[in-house]
């Protein structure tokens, strides 16, 4: 009101301020009930703008009175939408604190006071049943939802939990199905289908989820390819065994997928270069081994390379070794290689220089067990016998644990491929179930003889070659071949 005195106070200075710039102020005469007034133009011009302020002003006021009534009841539901949505606030930290009769006694206290946010209150509901305990209370609650387009979601979300909790694991998957296929993002549910397909070893359908997952964006497609590659892997497993051709086929295909899509996962060029050694294609095992070998060395890649040719001398297999060793010479695995080749050629020296890089902190078993070969092979017995017991309580190599007593390579169980594809979809990450359950692996430290007469030699080079893990067969043999070598 007083924005709209000023505005007509404006205009009566520039009626007036322009009737005295005129030269003539002009007459303006009222005659009312017998009165008369006369007065200047300008004059007359601000008393009808006074006029018609007053007249505008009064007819507020009486709008102002007239609505009071409705103004007093907007503010007291104004008030009581305030306090509900207080005990909905309340009430959401007590049922995330764990307080479930304070969350169900707010619960209660925002149904009565809120109904603009039914979503709310019955959510609030469903948390503070839950925060209870009350585990038929919090089922109906989110039963309920299913009701209401907006809450079907959330609805189906804490169900399926409930259910989870309660081992009914059928109806955890009948409402994690029902909510992907309402929501293109909804990452809990097909999370849950994921785990469903891993638990049950259905590589096939978890390959389509994943695949589905990267079109909807559910997941990133770093992630989306780690996943078909583990789960390409897990697939080339379970079929390498199989007796039938065309399901070693389907086999080899899964692992040179894998392979291809992810270089970096051991498991599935182990198993695509294992199958082409066993199906006398050893040539198509060389560049999946060196690419795989470039991206993340593991001891089973040297094993299959170790053992592409048989038939060769020393020499030409120590060569084969460095030729490896090159693909990634400052990775650990590499040294290993290094050291191997060195050995074979009888070289102590050069083996101790490939291994004094790794030789920094706490040395595991399997680098205790390289340590005293080379010791050995340099006629230091009494080293020797020190890596070989410092071995003994040392730690495991992860990645030689990944190899069973026979030295075969990553042969888990369905359970552990399910582990392994979901970690390294998520990380990145390699894990290692034998070493995390302690099973019994491929032996890390040479076989030798357990007793020594004091001051005796150790063991002779020639000996300390033939039974170590990564050695490929009896010096002598070695020799006669190189012998007969044209």
């Amino acid at each position: 009101m007083i924005r709209g005195f000023l505005v007509l106070l404006a205009f009566a200075a520039v009626a007036v301020t322009a009737f005295v710039l005129g030269g003539e102020p002009g007459r303006a005469s009222v005659e009312w009930l017998g009165w008369r007034i006369d007065m200047t133009a300008a004059a007359a011009a601000l008393a009808v703008l006074i006029g018609a302020f007053l007249a505008v002003a009064l007819w507020r006021i009486t709008l102002w009175i007239v609505a009071t009534p409705a103004r007093q009841a907007a503010a007291r539901a104004e008030a009581r939408r305030q306090r509900g949505m207080d005990a909905l606030s309340r009430g959401f930290l007590a049922a995330a604190a764990g307080d479930g009769s304070e969350a169900r006694r707010l619960a209660q206290q925002a149904a009565e006071l809120v109904e603009d946010a039914p979503a709310l209150v019955r959510i609030l509901a469903a948390q503070a049943a839950e925060a209870a305990g009350d585990a038929a209370a919090t089922q109906a609650a989110y039963a309920a939802m299913l009701g209401f387009p907006e809450m079907r979601l959330a609805g189906h979300r804490g169900l399926m939990q409930g259910a989870t909790v309660q081992g009914d694991h059928e109806a955890a998957l009948r409402h994690a199905k029902a909510a992907y296929g309402m929501a293109r993002a909804s990452r809990w549910a097909w999370r849950a289908l994921l785990e469903s397909r891993l638990e049950g070893g259905d590589w096939a359908a978890a390959l389509e989820l994943v695949q589905d997952a990267m079109e909807r964006k559910i997941v990133s497609p770093i992630s989306a390819e780690r996943a078909r590659a583990a789960l390409l892997a897990a697939s080339a497993a379970n079929l390498e065994a199989n007796p039938n051709p065309a399901l070693r086929a389907q086999a080899l295909d899964f692992a040179s997928q894998s392979a291809r899509l992810d270089p970096g996962f051991p498991p599935g060029p182990v198993i695509a270069a294992r199958l082409q050694i066993a199906d006398n294609r050893p040539a198509r095992a060389v560049p999946v081994i060196e690419q795989a070998w470039k991206a993340r060395p593991h001891p089973a890649l040297y094993f299959l390379w170790r053992d592409l040719k048989t038939a060769e001398t020393p020499k030409a297999r120590a060569a084969r070794l460095g030729e490896l060793a090159a693909l990634n010479p400052e990775n650990r695995e590499s040294r290993f290689v290094a050291a191997e080749q060195a050995l074979l050629n009888r070289d102590p020296a050069a083996a101790q220089v490939a291994v004094d890089a790794m030789a920094d902190g706490q040395p595991d078993a399997r680098l205790c067990g390289l340590m005293a070969r080379i010791a050995n092979a340099a006629g230091r017995a009494d080293e020797a016998r020190v890596w070989m017991a410092r071995g003994l309580a040392a730690s495991q190599d992860p990645d030689w644990t990944d190899l069973d007593p026979a030295g075969r390579a990553f042969a888990y169980a369905p359970t552990d491929w399910a582990r392994l594809v979901s970690t390294y979809a998520e990380t990145g990450e390699l894990i290692h179930p034998r070493l995390e359950r302690r099973e019994r692996v491929m032996s890390e430290l040479p076989e030798l003889p357990a007793p020594y007469e004091p001051g005796a030699p150790f063991t002779s080079p020639e000996a300390i070659l033939a039974p170590a893990p990564y050695d490929p067969g009896p010096e002598d043999d070695w020799a006669r071949a190189e012998t007969s070598a044209p």
